[in-house]
């Protein structure tokens, strides 16, 4: 999954003025019309309608630039998810600004990521046995504003779908998009760890305390140490359920093994934000609290965004529904990826 280091670099580049200007959650306007003049708005949609023609390779390493300066910007929510539904559906995607919400029955969604800050919404609400996808102007839902713990937009929709024609697709279309949106924050949660092991190490390196560096203090090293094997094991986990989800187009042909490593990879990286964001808090002492230093931007981030597309507990449960099933003889190869008759 390698990207061309120029696009890489540039990538980081982009965000890393914007932050040297606006504080993370402002300046979105000007951060998009830049991002739209570079192809990277649109990064994986198809040529023919307006987009990049990227990979998620591309998507990803995006999303972790962003994630690494502490920029909140919308490309996962406008691109991967609502401009790819519309594409699923043989929608025309056009230039507005969009974010995705799922409906219950009641036509409500609750914390959508970026809706006051949209122009349009793409909605999904069940229809029978499959589902219905329309493209709607922000001005015609209910929104009520609302804040995820790291200051982005999280806001309730409520739609009248019954005054909806709508374009069905079949739930496989929605369990696509579920995937995706779960993968998209362990990839964010992923890179803020990274950050957060980074400002940790720094840290440790350059506070002088007793008259030596923190990090010659063996505990402050055994809080390191925890916090890099964590974050490295969440990106592991993450990394091989992007490759599976590239390799077979997010359709595996091995029933339940990709729904099985997204399961894993959000587990991996809920569990792996409790280690580091404490351990980090730590050692940084009470520093690390303040305003003024940057650790905040980025713990903040790493809690909020493990708990979007579902929960911790969730994926757990879900990691335990997959191993049941499996059984004793299947399990080794859900885990492996082998055939278990082989």
């Amino acid at each position: 999954m390698s990207v061309d280091p120029d696009l890489a670099e540039m990538m980081s580049a982009v965000f890393a003025a914007h932050r040297e200007r606006h504080a993370p959650t402002e300046g979105l306007d000007e951060l998009w019309s830049q991002l739209g003049e570079l192809g990277l708005v649109r990064l994986t949609g198809a040529e023919t309608s307006g987009g990049s023609g990227a990979s998620w390779a591309e998507a990803a390493e995006l999303l972790r630039a962003a994630a690494w300066h502490a920029v909140s910007v919308p490309v996962a929510e406008h691109d991967l998810l609502a401009c790819w539904l519309l594409e699923a559906a043989g929608l025309e995607v056009g230039d507005a600004r969009r974010t995705a919400a799922l409906l219950d029955e009641s036509g409500a969604a609750w914390a959508v990521p970026w809706a006051a800050t949209a122009e349009r919404i793409v909605v999904i609400w069940p229809d029978r046995a499959a589902f219905r996808v329309a493209d709607v102007d922000v001005t015609s839902v209910r929104l009520t504003a609302g804040r995820n713990g790291a200051g982005e937009p999280r806001d309730a929709v409520v739609v009248d779908t019954g005054a909806l024609t709508g374009t069905p697709v079949p739930a496989s279309v929605v369990a696509q998009w579920r995937r995706r949106a779960a993968l998209v924050r362990a990839i964010q949660v992923c890179a803020v760890l990274d950050r957060i092991l980074t400002l940790t190490v720094t840290h440790a390196r350059e506070r002088i305390q007793f008259g030596r560096p923190l990090a010659k203090f063996q505990a402050v090293q055994h809080l390191v140490a925890d916090i890099a094997a964590d974050a490295a094991l969440a990106r592991a986990a993450t990394d091989a359920a992007l490759a599976e989800a590239m390799r077979t187009d997010w359709a595996s042909s091995r029933a339940g093994q990709l729904d099985f490593l997204v399961a894993v990879a959000r587990s991996c990286a809920g569990h792996a934000t409790s280690v580091v964001v404490r351990n980090a808090h730590q050692v940084h002492g009470a520093i690390g609290t303040t305003r003024e230093h940057r650790l905040h931007e980025f713990t903040a981030r790493a809690l909020a965004w493990r708990s979007e597309y579902g929960s911790v507990q969730s994926w757990d449960d879900a990691l335990t529904e997959h191993a049941t099933t499996a059984g004793a003889d299947g399990l080794w190869a859900l885990i492996t990826a082998t055939d278990s008759r082989t």
